[in-house]
């Protein structure tokens, strides 16, 4: 009888595991997909008017023009710096709240447009309205937005994923289980308070977003309520959904009253509030830019409704940090046996 070598094969030896290759893939994806969008930043900051048509309104702050690319820039670059952090040994070293922080809030940013961009292509495609600018200025080149906004669907969806992977990793046996599965603890009557304060006072920003998308104009500046088209009624549902889907997360967590899998308010959570914080955060910032135009000015009512969308998000983010850290000192990983 001949004896067969239980040794791998050295090609077999050498092959990455299927993880390993996904991973890779998926990095590669995220960075390459931020360099359509650095290029065209970059050559705008250069003096570029590459996708910027002769008299677009872009053109008359060429210094907010700067300033705001060289932000974006930044932001942009830091999907790079987590691809890599994903990816690497080095990584798993990293503080929780120097990755979780910036993975909120790049959550937060591509969430709505990963799931509003595709939504208002299809409703522009079945039919629906397209308002065109009265005062004869084109804003951008529409190839620019779907380089764009192509970009960022496949950064999030690479990063998501990447980052899935590696919470699971990381940070998996924290929510193994189902919500009625998680004990009470004395800190527990503070959470469900701070849920119920935090839904309550998402009830101005949902109610608003509904409105909105109902066609109400309430509220609204006049240029706003005069550019309203059916891209314009998709995204004001999506935003009130990530409203509705931090609040229905916060609650489950703090209740905890059904077989539901933890993972699944946890994402409601963390998904929810880093669309409604970081969303709010954004529209804030571009509501401080300089407006010629007084029709074009954020309205009161709209900057409230911003600065609500932040309150929550960050009342929200910070209640389910406090309840992983709680539980991470309650539920210790698996050791392996040996």
């Amino acid at each position: 009888m001949t004896r067969t070598s239980t040794a791998p094969a050295p090609a077999a030896a050498s092959a990455p595991p299927a993880t390993d290759r996904t991973r890779l893939v998926l990095r590669t994806v995220a960075i390459v997909a931020c360099v359509p969008y650095l290029a065209l930043k970059t050559a705008w900051i250069c003096g570029s008017r590459v996708g910027i048509p002769d008299g677009s309104e872009l053109l008359d702050h060429t210094t907010a023009l700067v300033i705001g690319n060289a932000g974006s820039v930044v932001m942009d670059s830091a999907v790079v710096v987590l691809a890599l952090l994903l990816t690497r040994p080095w990584g798993m070293r990293v503080p929780a709240w120097l990755l979780a922080l910036p993975m909120w809030v790049a959550t937060g940013l591509l969430l709505p447009i990963m799931t509003g961009y595709p939504l208002q292509l299809l409703v522009r495609a079945l039919g629906g309205q397209v308002v065109q600018d009265e005062s004869g200025r084109p804003f951008l080149r529409e190839w620019v937005f779907g380089v764009v906004y192509g970009g960022f669907i496949l950064q999030g969806l690479a990063l998501g994923t990447l980052f899935a992977l590696y919470a699971r990793d990381r940070w998996g046996h924290l929510w193994r289980g189902t919500l009625r599965d998680v004990p009470g603890t004395p800190t527990t009557p503070a959470l469900r308070a701070a849920a119920v304060v935090a839904s309550l006072i998402a009830l101005a920003p949902a109610a608003a977003h509904l409105l909105w998308a109902a066609g109400a104009s309430a509220g609204l500046s006049e240029a706003r309520t005069a550019q309203r088209d059916s891209g314009f009624y998709v995204l004001e549902a999506v935003y009130a959904l990530f409203v509705a889907a931090t609040a229905a997360g916060v609650l489950l967590l703090a209740f905890r009253r059904t077989e539901l899998p933890l993972r699944v308010p946890l994402a409601l959570a963390w998904g929810g509030s880093g669309a409604t914080a970081c969303w709010g955060g954004w529209m804030s910032l571009a509501a401080l830019l300089p407006q010629d135009n007084a029709a074009e000015r954020p309205t009161s009512v709209m900057v409230l409704i911003y600065a609500v969308q932040m309150l929550v998000g960050a009342m929200v983010m910070t209640a389910g940090a406090h309840f992983l850290a709680e539980r991470s000192h309650a539920v210790r990983p698996r050791e392996p046996r040996g």
